[in-house]
């Protein structure tokens, strides 16, 4: 029995050029050719080719597939390996499912990493101050973002912060001043109260986090804000001294 490249294809319900590109890539054999050049195709490479297409429908890459050469009918040790890989994207999958749900219940953003995504959401942050919390989010270990969460989930909006939001850029220095300072109690509470709460993780330098911070404080606030911030900063610095 002798078939040709196009009822080749037709007998494992594949396409000319996927048998062409197997022959390309040295998965399927090259057949011997009749009198007239035609290739003539017997059913080792039938059975070959339905082989790799059940084994690429299983999931295996065309080189995972010639590693493990023709021989090998039952790779037992490369099925196992798919199987812990699908198991694990299945694992993947189902996560990602539940974090669909939460955000589509919630109406929570995007932008946020899932563990301050709900929390932030309650908390009802202005677009500065959430987009703040996902820079944060890059910056922060484990058990900081745990404090953070914590901190969010609790967040009750005090007077000075609300003026803080609504602080017109070109403020005076006076009012600067007097904000930051009327901000101190405030923001000494929250440190005290979640002291673990800007710990950096260790693959990030404390100079780099600063400037991670610095920046990002400058891009979200207006120039009042930020200076605002800055005074608020050396008056606790002024207190840890």
């Amino acid at each position: 029995m002798a078939w040709s490249t196009r009822q080749l294809a037709e007998l494992a319900g594949t396409t000319l050029r996927t048998v062409r590109h197997y022959h390309e890539v040295g998965l399927l054999a090259e057949p011997e050719r009749r009198a007239n050049g035609y290739k003539r195709y017997g059913v080792a490479h039938l059975v070959r080719l339905l082989r790799i297409k059940r084994l690429t429908e299983l999931g295996f890459s065309l080189t995972q597939i010639a590693e493990m050469g023709e021989a090998d009918e039952h790779p037992e040790e490369a099925l196992r390996r798919l199987d812990a890989d699908l198991a694990a994207t299945i694992e993947r999958l189902q996560r990602v499912r539940v974090e669909l749900s939460l955000i589509l219940r919630q109406s929570a953003p995007t932008d946020l990493p899932p563990e301050l995504a709900l929390a932030a959401t309650d908390a009802e942050l202005s677009d500065a101050d959430r987009s703040f919390v996902a820079v944060m989010g890059t910056l922060l270990t484990p058990s900081a973002m745990t404090a953070y969460k914590t901190m969010l989930a609790t967040y009750s909006s005090e007077p000075t912060t609300a003026e803080f939001d609504a602080l017109p850029p070109d403020a005076d220095e006076r009012t600067r001043h007097d904000l930051a300072r009327r901000m101190l109690p405030y923001t000494r509470e929250l440190l005290a109260k979640y002291p673990g709460m800007n710990e950096v993780k260790n693959t990030t330098s404390a100079h780099f986090a600063a400037y991670t911070i610095g920046s990002a404080i400058v891009d979200l606030y207006n120039p009042a804000q930020v200076d605002v911030a800055r005074v608020l900063g050396e008056l606790l610095r002024a207190d840890a001294d």
